[in-house]
């Protein structure tokens, strides 16, 4: 019942008592909005505001004003101490009384001013023009105290004067405008307060204009914005109707187009500050600013915020508590450290306004008064201040640990290996002391290394460094011949993180990565000297070391969650390009990953190119969408279109640089469809190849389509049948057997795979074939020699092994039809035998052959393996392999 609700809040809130005693509070009043949340219509039909403004009684609004938030607090109190309210009510309750007040205000002071000097008009878009309020921090983010000052800045989108009779300039008008609203709620009269305006945060503070102009506010904060203003703007939030251009000026500031990791300095920075200060006021009982607090929960979500929002947008977050879900569910925080932040965060939240509901005060400190210290233990939750104090000790506690894990300093960390050389680099020493000491550290190489390293020191390249980019490499390169030195292999390791930091040196970010993170720093040096295929890609990609931050980075992937993330990032992209640069990336992420387990041993080959595969299949379909809505014509809402993908892509053999042989198919009868689809293609194919500040997505090889590179670019499905029925070459046939729909409409797919089923289902002379097949494969030979040492071309290698199995479908597929399932060649050798087109053991020796083939391959890739070591294993294999092809095409391979 709402009386008890109220009789059991009222033991736990001097201000509430006073109210309800001294009868500033009417309980007849009250008790109906305690039955649900407040809602922003319950505020506007609190009192008649229109009738206010319109009678010009400031005085009557200002009463009115601090009547409604006597309730509001009053009604947030008894829901919040009664059980009924959870953290997010009671914040959205009072921010939505401080929209709702700002708006009300703002509404009277323009209507005032615009009656005595006229509209204002901008001088350029000779547009009338509005006055934008910008709430910024716990305001900003819906996360609102109830006793909160709120932090405004105001904003006008462009200079210009009023039209009245006694014109004023934009910046006057704007001025007063901004006072009238100021006064309107914080100053004191016998009806108390609205909120506390602080204004401090606006550019230069107290001593700058009270507004400005978006060209104004874009200008400071190219020129002049500081680290903190970042953050603060990170929350900023237009809370009244006019937004203007303000996202477009401070959304740059905010969020960086590359991964920021500069930002861990500057909030160590500011946290600093805090914590003197605190220490200074003897503020440890302060449960927002002491060890653990609200605010290092707050910098823990901003600082990744900060460095990830600007590429990952589902980032670009206001409140605490949704940026630690995202966090979680982007893999940047793992799950269990994201929920612990969470509950904590939450504790403090609710101790924060129990605190302040006591007598209405703007207070984060613990009371010293036993009967308060009771009473708040038990508006807790809890039985004494005993067991309270427990709790929250904690709860403080797993706040500092994930704060130290975040933002300790990296020089924490140092290991004293790496002292003796820091010293060498910083004194310029001698080529032979480095040498000496890189010996030390169990360099083979050492006076190479040292030379090297000698190199660097007196390049151009590393002369030209900004003072900042020099200090961050100076703290780098010891650390990184220290993790080299550890590594499994020092003298591969060397060399490619020395190319890696030179080519990062200008980045500066990327070299405070490598400083924040030292366990990361190991990690890239390790994976560098087992993989130079590795090491160039995070070359080519160094925003992926971000990945190894990742909480999900060692997991199989989740294909649903990534797809969704995926799909999000796109929606969020801007022009083309942005959205081609979210393709990239997502590959690039997904790639890096994939690697990374494939090094540890996590992936069978075979698993791996399936996972490979599916990235590809992925991003076709995404590409594919993306472009047609980019088109400038299309007559249709979705494309009657398929991308089928043939070689390694269509027998999901794909390896990590794989190109796409890919053919693109329509089937729709408009007029202006071959027109239209041609042109789609031509831009899908610049979507997937073309070159961004991100690289690029896939190399595209379109020549199997019909007629190779002088056919056109789509094809309807007619013609693609027409073709394949009355011009393919048999090696087209062999070609389609290892096709499959990709990506597209699947009524386009399924109407292609049912001509492919047709294709090599077609009675076909076995002499004829098989003296085709052999001479196709004898053509290939002075374009690709069969060497031992390349086990694609060599005789009795990966070709061979293809052709075989090519022929069993193209003559066999119509009396066996599983011949006709894309499973991958070792599939189809074991489903030939069981149908005795071959015996079981020469299907499984060849199998292991193949499957011998591709590991060769994929360790010269990843691991750099230089040229094919030509063994008695290897040649045992290409034997096995012969006496199959001399079986089945009897004929000796030459």
């Amino acid at each position: 019942m709402p009386a008890d609700m109220i009789a059991h809040a009222r033991r736990f809130s001097l201000w509430l008592s006073r109210q309800l005693d001294g009868g500033q509070i009417d309980v007849a009043r009250l008790q109906p909005m305690l039955a649900q949340p407040l809602q922003p219509q319950n505020l506007a039909a609190f009192a008649p505001w229109t009738d206010i403004a319109a009678a010009a009684d400031e005085t009557e609004l200002a009463r009115q004003l601090r009547l409604l938030r006597r309730y509001v607090l009053a009604q947030i109190m008894v829901r919040d101490l009664c059980g009924a309210a959870e953290l997010s009510e009671v914040t959205a309750s009072i921010t939505h009384l401080a929209d709702f007040a700002v708006n009300t205000a703002l509404a009277f002071a323009d209507a005032h001013y615009t009656a005595l000097y006229g509209t204002p008009i901008g001088r350029y878009s000779g547009a009338a023009q509005h006055l934008s309020v910008v709430a910024m921090g716990k305001a900003g983010g819906f996360e609102l105290n109830v006793s909160s000052d709120l932090d405004l800045i105001f904003v006008y989108p462009e200079s210009g004067e009023t039209d009245g009779r006694r014109s004023r300039s934009n910046q006057e008008f704007f001025t007063k405008v901004g006072q009238k609203l100021i006064a309107l709620l914080n100053d004191i009269t016998a009806d108390g307060q609205v909120f506390r305006i602080d204004m401090r945060l606006r550019p230069d503070g107290d001593s700058g204009a009270l507004v400005l102009s978006e060209t104004a506010l874009e200008q400071y904060l190219v020129a002049q914005g500081r680290e903190w203003e970042r953050y603060a703007w990170c929350k900023g939030r237009v809370v009244t109707p006019y937004a203007n251009g303000i996202r477009s000026v401070v959304q740059p500031f905010v969020f960086r187009k590359y991964l920021d990791y500069g930002a861990y300095e500057a909030l160590r920075g500011l946290h600093r500050q805090i914590r003197n200060e605190v220490s200074k006021k003897g503020m440890a009982g302060n449960i927002k600013l002491g060890a653990g607090g609200i605010r290092e929960v707050e910098f823990i979500a901003q600082v990744f915020q900060m460095i990830r929002g600007g590429q990952n947008r589902s980032l670009q977050l206001k409140g605490t508590q949704e940026t630690l879900a995202a966090l979680a569910e982007a893999g940047i925080l793992a799950p269990e450290a994201a929920a612990q932040l969470l509950e904590a965060y939450r504790f403090l939240r609710r101790l924060e306004h129990r605190l302040q509901y006591w007598d209405d005060q703007q207070t984060q400190t613990l009371p010293e008064n036993p009967e308060q210290q009771q009473l708040l233990a038990e508006s807790m939750g809890f039985a004494d201040y005993e067991e309270f104090s427990g709790s929250l000790n904690a709860q403080r506690a797993q706040v500092s640990t994930q704060f130290n894990q975040t933002l300790s300093s990296p020089e924490e960390n140092d290991s004293e290996a790496e002292q003796p050389l820091a010293g060498l680099w910083q004194d310029d020493a001698e080529v032979a002391e480095w040498a000496a000491q890189l010996a030390d550290l169990g360099f083979a190489n050492a006076a190479e290394a040292a030379e090297r390293l000698a190199h660097i020191r007196s390049s151009s390249r590393y002369r030209h460094l900004s003072a900042r980019a020099q200090q961050r490499f100076d703290a780098v390169l010891p650390r990184v011949v220290a993790a080299a030195a550890e590594s499994s292999r020092p003298e591969a390791a060397l060399p490619r993180l020395l190319d890696f930091l030179d080519s990062i040196s200008r980045r500066s970010a990327y070299l405070a990565f490598l400083q924040e993170y030292p366990a990361a720093l190991a990690q890239v040096a390790e994976l560098m000297a087992q993989s130079p295929w590795l090491a160039e890609y995070l070359q080519q990609h160094p925003v992926l070391l971000d990945e190894l931050l990742s909480a999900q980075l060692m997991e199989h992937p989740n294909w649903p969650q990534f797809i969704g993330a995926l799909s999000g990032s796109l929606q969020a992209a801007g022009d083309p390009e942005a959205k081609m640069d979210v393709l990239r990336r997502f590959k690039h992420a997904q790639t890096f990953r994939l690697a990374v387990q494939d090094l540890a041993g996590r992936w069978p080959l075979e698993a791996l190119s399936d996972q490979l595969s599916y990235l590809a299949d992925i991003l076709l379909e995404h590409t594919m969408w993306q472009v047609w809505q980019a088109m400038p014509k299309i007559h249709r809402p979705i494309p009657r279109f398929a991308i089928i993908g043939y070689g390694k892509l269509g027998g999901k053999e794909l390896a990590y640089g794989s190109d796409l042989d890919l053919v693109y198919l329509y089937d729709d009868s408009a007029p202006e469809a071959a027109d239209i689809y041609s042109k789609y293609a031509r831009r899908l194919t610049t979507w997937l190849s073309g070159n961004t500040g991100a690289g690029s997505l896939y190399q595209t090889d379109l020549r199997l389509r019909p007629n190779g590179d002088s056919g056109f670019q789509a094809h309807s499905l007619e013609a693609f049948a027409k073709y394949q029925h009355e011009n393919a070459w048999i090696w087209e046939h062999q070609a389609l057997s290892r096709a499959r729909f990709v990506a597209g409409s699947p009524e386009v797919g399924r109407k292609f795979e049912a001509i492919r089923r047709q294709i090599l289902s077609l009675p076909r002379e076995e002499n004829p074939l098989r003296q085709e097949i052999a001479q196709m494969r004898s053509k290939m030979l002075p374009t690709h020699p069969a060497r031992e040492d390349n086990v694609k071309y060599a005789r009795g290698g990966v070709v061979d092994v293809e052709f075989i199995v090519q022929f069993f479908v193209l003559l066999h597929a119509r009396q066996y039809p599983e011949l006709l399932e894309n499973y991958g060649n070792i599939a189809l050798l074991d489903m030939a035998a069981r149908r005795g087109l071959l015996s079981q053991d020469a299907a499984a020796r060849t199998a292991a052959a193949y499957r011998h083939y591709r590991q060769v391959q994929h360790r010269q890739q990843l691991h750099g393996a230089g040229a094919v070591q030509v063994d008695d294993t290897l040649r045992e294999h290409y034997e096995q392999v012969a006496a199959l092809w001399r079986e089945v095409f009897g004929e000796e391979i030459r």
